[in-house]
């Protein structure tokens, strides 16, 4: 039987209250998006994060809490694909943002939390409106 995968996507805020979006390529494109990635045997969600955002953007990023999880149906019904994501935050980094998987991301940007771009990957926009209503899950994401 087919299940749902499991992402983790990563909100980062720099010292600006702005957080990190990457413009997608490739299956993704053209959505921005938090950075993130699947969820491997045996990690846990904070290893994960840790992994997904040096292998995206070359930060290193310290004390990844988890903060909210989203079910998402529309990716499901768009593109028959059913993923469940785990929102990760933190706002300690150190290095220097830049595209290591130039195959999947265009660029990376930090913007303004309520100017996000559009059109917008809907985990990463489920996950950030979770992060600034302070809910953990929000029932009827669509």
């Amino acid at each position: 039987m087919k299940r749902p995968g499991v992402g983790v996507g990563v909100i980062i805020q720099n010292r600006k209250n702005e957080i990190l979006i990457g413009k997608r390529k490739g299956d993704f494109a053209p959505y921005y998006s938090i950075p993130g990635g699947h969820l491997e045997n045996g990690e846990t969600f904070e290893e994960a994060a840790i992994k997904e955002i040096f292998e995206e953007t070359g930060l290193v990023i310290k004390k990844p809490k988890v903060i909210a999880v989203t079910n998402n149906l529309r990716t499901y019904r768009d593109e028959n694909k059913h993923y469940i994501s785990v929102c990760v935050f933190t706002n300690e980094f150190t290095g220097h943002c830049e595209i290591k998987e130039p195959e999947k991301c265009e660029e990376w940007i930090w913007c303004d939390i309520d100017k996000i771009p559009q059109p917008h990957f809907d985990a990463s926009e489920y996950a950030i409106d979770c992060f600034k209503s302070g809910k953990f899950y929000i029932e009827n994401q669509k």
